[in-house]
């Protein structure tokens, strides 16, 4: 049977977004996101976040930076009862990198490389997966790879790329209607 994954995005859907956070004390978490990230390890799923990091590219902070923060979410995460089994980034931008970060990639949301790669070292089954996200980009990104549940945590209401949820308590039930 192939793995089942809840993808999502960092800045918006686990912490709150107050622009390149790279240090613990910048990281308030998302209310609700704890008990997604436990109830989705409950049900089976494998959780991933799929994050653009172009504060690397731009000089703000570097990959071992972030590598930290990284290292210091997941753990969060397993001291609430779930976990994040990998986080794939793109330090990309192509207008604002510099140096080798200045590329115009495939990995770089809104473009599906990342969810790709993950789908390719997980062996995942991205039509029966889940994908929340805050941006245009998250939804654009996970309808290129075909993810099954776009769950859209923006407040554009206007913009219907997938189902609008409120909160990621919202996208629990998904969890278990997915299985």
């Amino acid at each position: 049977m192939r793995t089942l994954a809840l993808f999502l995005d960092r800045d918006g859907v686990i912490n709150v977004d107050t622009g390149y956070a790279h240090r613990p004390d910048q990281i308030q978490f998302v209310d609700h996101i704890f008990e997604l990230v436990a109830a989705a390890t409950a049900c089976g799923y494998k959780v991933f976040v799929i994050t653009n990091q172009a504060g690397i590219g731009r000089g703000y902070y570097t990959e071992a930076d972030f590598h930290a923060l990284t290292a210091w979410i997941h753990e969060q995460f397993v001291q609430a009862g779930g976990r994040i089994e990998h986080t794939y980034f793109c330090p990309h931008h192509p207008e604002h990198g510099i140096g080798e970060y200045c590329v115009d990639c495939t990995c770089r949301k809104p473009e599906p490389g990342m969810l790709l790669q993950a789908a390719s070292d997980y062996d995942i089954d991205l039509a029966h997966s889940i994908f929340v996200g805050d941006k245009r980009s998250d939804m654009q990104a996970g309808r290129r790879a075909g993810v099954g549940t776009l769950l859209y945590l923006g407040d554009e209401a206007d913009y219907a790329p997938g189902v609008q949820i409120t909160t990621p308590r919202d996208a629990i039930d998904w969890l278990r209607t997915e299985i």
